[in-house]
């Protein structure tokens, strides 16, 4: 399957700018499903205008962001005398952090489909497995973030997703590359912009430790007890027995340094930056406390909003808990299961945090679905994708809808958005469920055809 990628790229890119600066005004900044009380670049401009004046960024609450983002993206909410929107620069910044994602994703893709090629050739179903299907994941994943119209709307829209979305991706990438210090830098600046990527350290230390995604190693193992007792070359043996990776403990240690390293010099910037206008203790209470408690209830795309505003007060903290546990459960099961793909488990964990964090975005799912087509080639015999494709489809289009019928024309009410809500969360969970199980699927036809 060949794939003109650059042409394609360039275009995605051209897309961005024209929107950018000939779109006009598409008030993409006031969607709920765009711009979060986390990402609104209106609320950083407010943030940055009160740290200006000497006040707290973070009193009121309209800013629940970080203080690096408050002195680079600042200035630029500034307004301009040359007449064009103060937040354009921002958004031209944004389509350039957008690019350099994509890109990092493709290069991931390629790591992964070496890895894959490498030991599909090491257990001698390099012919059975790619005569089924094999195309380029990494320009197949980043074709798909580079013209998602979630990825298309949250760059053009003034939100700031797309630079939490990056650093995810910067380390995942340095993980892929066991570069130990670009790993921990992204990891870093993805909990410091967000707290929920924290569980991610899970599949970067196991990416760090054994190497990017591989068959399960039973695999290599039957294919080892078979060839064992049929005659086989000894250098055909050391090329299975490299296949299964030991866990390494250099780049963990290496990051771990980095990640220490690095977290200090962030929080000493942000406690340079806050200086006389709060502090870290304020900066912590309002954006991590601000996440976990949810506090504000405006609409958006998830669910919490309207449970939280329909429970009872008597049980918000009980059912705080239950919630924000809900992420933690799962992170054990999935990662003894997965453990031998630690580059899904990482997609599978970004999934899980954008169906269950309390102030979704769009470009929560541009992440995952880009990060999803990284494994095309496995995925290739995934079910429901016709239900799943068209129905993301129809909540993209019925979302602003039911909100204009709620809010603007008062013909409808807060059940009619949240119906599209609870929508888009099943389908985000059928396709989390589905992919799961086409990779386990996919690992146990790799078992059958090593044991026939």
């Amino acid at each position: 399957m060949a794939i003109r990628y650059w042409p394609m790229a360039a275009a995605a890119v051209g897309f961005r700018l024209v929107l950018v600066l000939f779109g006009g005004d598409l008030h993409l900044a006031s969607r709920p499903e765009v711009s979060t009380p986390l990402t609104s670049l209106r609320r950083l401009a407010e943030g940055y205008w009160l740290k200006q004046a000497s006040v707290s960024p973070y009193s009121g609450s309209m800013y629940h962001g970080s203080p690096l983002l408050l002195s680079v993206l600042g200035p630029l909410t500034n307004s301009r005398p040359d007449g064009h929107h103060a937040h354009i620069y921002c958004s031209l910044i944004f389509v350039a952090v957008d690019f350099l994602a994509a890109m990092l994703i493709r290069a991931t893709g390629h790591k992964l489909q070496m890895a894959r090629n490498r030991s599909l050739k090491s257990i001698d179903l390099t012919k059975a497995v790619n005569d089924t299907v094999n195309v380029s994941a990494g320009d197949v994943a980043s074709l798909i973030y580079l013209w998602n119209p979630w990825a298309i709307v949250t760059c053009v829209g003034s939100c700031t997703s797309p630079i939490e979305n990056l650093m995810v991706v910067i380390m995942i990438y340095g993980a892929c590359s066991r570069l130990a210090p670009l790993a921990a830098f992204g990891y870093v600046m993805a909990t410091h912009l967000s707290l929920y990527p924290v569980i991610l350290i899970v599949p970067v230390i196991l990416l760090l430790g054994y190497g990017p995604d591989a068959p399960p190693p039973k695999v290599f193992l039957i294919k080892g007890s078979s060839a064992s007792k049929s005659d086989v070359s000894d250098n055909d043996k050391t090329t299975r027995q490299r296949a299964v990776q030991q866990f390494s403990w250099k780049p963990v240690l290496h990051f771990i340094f980095w990640l220490f390293i690095l977290s200090c010099h962030v929080l000493l910037l942000s406690s340079v930056i806050l200086k006389k206008v709060g502090g870290l203790h304020e900066m912590f209470e309002k954006t991590y406390g601000f996440i976990l408690t949810v506090k504000d209830l405006s609409p958006n795309i998830g669910v919490l909003w309207y449970f939280f505003a329909e429970v009872f007060d008597f049980f918000r903290n009980f059912f705080l808990i239950v919630f924000n546990m809900n992420i933690i459960f799962m992170v054990l099961p999935l990662a003894i299961r997965l453990k031998h793909r630690p580059c899904f488990l990482a997609f599978v964990y970004t999934a899980i945090v954008a169906i269950l964090k309390s102030y979704p975005s769009a470009g929560d799912s541009a992440l995952y679905l880009g990060l999803l087509g990284l494994f095309v080639n496995e995925l290739a015999e995934m079910q429901f994708t016709f239900f799943l494709f068209f129905g993301y489809i129809g909540v993209s289009l019925l979302s602003p809808v039911m909100h204009n019928l709620w809010i603007w024309r008062g013909t409808g009410n807060a059940n009619f958005y949240f119906a599209t809500g609870l929508a888009y969360t099943c389908l985000q969970t059928v396709l989390l469920v589905e992919s799961v199980s086409s990779m386990i699927k996919h690992d146990r036809k790799l078992r059958l055809l090593v044991s026939s």
